[in-house]
């Protein structure tokens, strides 16, 4: 039992280090651009930058919720469709079980999807 828990200490141990180095990667070079980086400050790189076009207006206009309404909506499906590819790999190895799930899963989404266009969150008005 012992030797199990030192094994598994050994298997951790190269992640560790490989977290240390990309930590002492980050951090070095965080100390180093500030720095060595250029320090002067003037009234034109303070400005807003956007995509060379001139600043027009304010940049706190309101505008309609339904567009962060529809872009949340588009990840939490397109995140929900990631899962469908590990199950696509082990399709066959899953077998019958597996699919039932898949269309559990699917069902689910189904649901959630009539449950948002019946409260009218996608329409436009």
């Amino acid at each position: 039992m012992v030797l199990l828990a030192t094994s598994n200490l050994e298997t951790f141990l190269p992640i560790v280090f490989m977290f240390i180095i990309a930590l002492g990667f980050i951090v070095t070079s965080m100390i180093a651009t500030h720095a060595l980086g250029p320090k002067k400050k003037s009234a034109v790189k303070a400005e807003p930058f956007e995509c060379g076009i001139e600043p027009i207006g304010n940049a706190r206009t309101p505008f309609s919720i339904k567009y962060f309404l529809v872009a949340i909506l588009f990840v939490l499906f397109d995140v929900e469709v990631i899962f469908m590819y590990p199950w696509a790999v082990k399709f066959k190895t899953l077998g019958l079980a597996g699919l039932i799930e898949m269309f559990m899963f699917m069902g689910f989404l189904v649901i959630g999807l009539l449950y948002i266009i019946k409260k009218g969150a996608l329409k436009w008005e």
